[in-house]
């Protein structure tokens, strides 16, 4: 019985945390949303809003399994939250094992997913503040090198472009931003013009997609720590919720099999005699007394 307790409990405990956070997951990308300037063109595939209103309504019905299935020992819910949570890590490991397999077309789709990202800089409010995050996060320009943002209309290099950033690069590839107690968004204006050496003065020439393969590779253990300890929670969160499916069924069968014995001694008790009858004579029992009772009947 403690034992049963134990995985009912440590179920729902853990549905709990997880739906709590799937909570803070949904009030975020609602929040995201609503305070996203509405004349704001969409040129990102997939907006970070609607991702993070996704899963968390994801984790958070399937967590509502859990814990509801977990208390009211429901096996439905608990084999519903069960099946969800399989066909999420059967699809995690599948990505990683083609991620592995087929590296080198990740890189090349990644590479161009973020040269669309330059293209679509001015475009999108949310788009914009990624890349300055990736720009500042791992100190890099552009995708290859920092002349890449010469794709992009506003900081094209040419004769012929009329914008004021021609030229130009975000002011998040500049080098010194750390260091300024007033964040000067002109430090990349003209560095497209400038030579190697004058240019890794003021910017940072190295292309942000080497800096990511180069970051991913140095914290390679720390990656794969959190995969592992993400895979070894939902593992224990599906033994889980096999054992409590187990033990309900058990305790079912039990209560199941109690009724039926029930049942069966009710049944024969209504074959009984209401007179018991007179016992049968032993052998030590002599036949004078046998005759004394005969008389003492008759009489």
């Amino acid at each position: 019985m403690r034992g049963y307790r134990t995985i009912k409990y440590s179920l729902f405990c853990c549905c709990y945390v997880f739906w709590v956070a799937s909570s803070v997951l949904v009030a975020a990308g609602v929040y995201a949303k609503i305070a996203k300037e509405k004349d704001v063109i969409d040129t990102l595939t997939i907006d970070p809003a609607l991702v993070l209103i996704l899963i968390g309504s994801v984790m958070f019905f399937m967590n509502v399994f859990g814990c509801l299935g977990a208390l009211r020992n429901a096996t439905c819910l608990l084999r519903t939250f069960l099946g969800i949570l399989l066909v999420i890590l059967l699809l995690q490991i599948g990505v990683t094992v083609l991620g592995y397999i087929f590296s080198e077309r990740v890189i090349q789709r990644t590479e161009q997913l973020m040269l669309r990202a330059l293209v679509g800089y001015r475009e999108d409010l949310d788009l914009e503040n990624i890349i300055d995050f990736i720009q500042k996060k791992f100190q890099c320009c552009g995708v290859q090198a920092f002349t890449d943002w010469s794709l992009n209309a506003y900081f094209n290099c040419s004769e012929t472009n009329p914008s004021l950033e021609a030229c130009a690069v975000p002011f998040s590839c500049c080098t010194g931003l750390q260091s300024q107690t007033v964040m000067n968004t002109m430090c990349g204006y003209g560095v497209q013009r400038a030579e190697g050496s004058s240019a890794q003065e003021e910017v940072y020439t190295a292309g942000c997609l080497e800096q990511i393969l180069r970051w991913s590779k140095h914290h390679l253990l720390l990656g794969g720590g959190l995969a592992g300890t993400l895979l070894l929670v939902e593992v224990c969160l599906v033994c889980l919720a096999a054992a409590q499916i187990s033990r309900i069924q058990v305790e079912q069968q039990r209560v199941e099999q109690q009724k039926a014995e029930s049942r069966q001694r009710r049944k024969e008790s209504l074959w009984l005699p209401t007179v018991s009858p007179f016992p049968e004579p032993d052998a030590n029992t002599s036949s004078y007394t046998l005759r004394q009772r005969a008389e003492a009947h008759r009489d």
